[in-house]
């Protein structure tokens, strides 16, 4: 029985790969890129308006529903008995890729070059690395759950194997120079990365809901109000 949750994991995957591709149309369009220069990186197409406007948008928004089914997998992977410090390093590694998300959208490689590459780095990186730490749990704990069909888990590691594969010959490329070779890698990585969010939703499938609980602390006197608080989502 699929959950609503499963739709936010497959909704970002669609919407950040045609969200890319459409930047991309725009900046062949405005001839803010020459495709006759060779194959333009992400962030340059993003670079200039108005297609710039909609790149921020478009990474800002997607970092925050990265954010979020970041946080959901990290109380289902607590529910399961995921140990506390691995699924927190899990949790962090996949929140500070998507903070370099939001940095390489606002932080646009016209007016802020090195902070732009910075952001770049880290969120290919550690959205790389997320997925491995995802795929190293489930085999150490392989008495985890395992939601869909037999052949997920082994589509997980041949996209985080090729992203990783990817990921180093985009830089060997970047410094050769073969900058259209490299840039095709950073699209190619960039379409993994979204198509590995978005089998979130196989995860999610068996999530009927999310419940916000709040819990003040120890307070001097009883308060007034209920000591907690639930929120269906």
């Amino acid at each position: 029985m699929w959950g609503y949750l499963s739709v936010l994991p497959a909704f970002l995957a669609f919407s950040a790969i045609t969200g890319v591709w459409s930047v991309f149309a725009l900046a062949v369009t405005n001839r803010s890129v020459n495709l006759t220069e060779g194959f333009p990186y992400i962030s340059l197409c993003g670079s200039y308006p108005p297609q710039s406007c909609i790149f921020s948008q478009l990474l800002n928004m997607g970092a925050a529903m990265a954010a979020w089914i970041c946080i959901i997998r990290y109380h289902q992977l607590r529910d399961w008995g995921v140990r506390k410090w691995f699924n927190r390093l899990i949790l962090w590694t996949g929140l500070l890729c998507t903070l370099a998300t939001s940095v390489v959208g606002n932080f646009q490689q016209k007016n802020q070059l090195h902070m732009h590459l910075v952001g770049a780095f880290f969120a290919l990186f550690l959205g790389n690395s997320y997925f491995w730490l995802q795929l190293i749990l489930v085999w150490y704990m392989r008495r985890l759950p395992q939601p869909g069909a037999p052949w997920i888990g082994p589509l997980r590691l041949g996209l985080c194997s090729l992203c990783s594969i990817l990921l180093v010959t985009m830089m060997i490329l970047h410094f050769w120079p073969l900058r259209s070779a490299s840039a095709a890698c950073e699209w190619a990585i960039a379409m993994l990365l979204f198509a590995l969010f978005g089998l979130f939703a196989v995860d999610f499938s068996c999530l009927d809901g999310c419940t916000l609980h709040l819990q003040p602390g120890h307070l001097s006197s009883p308060p007034a109000s209920p000591t907690s608080l639930q929120i269906h989502l």
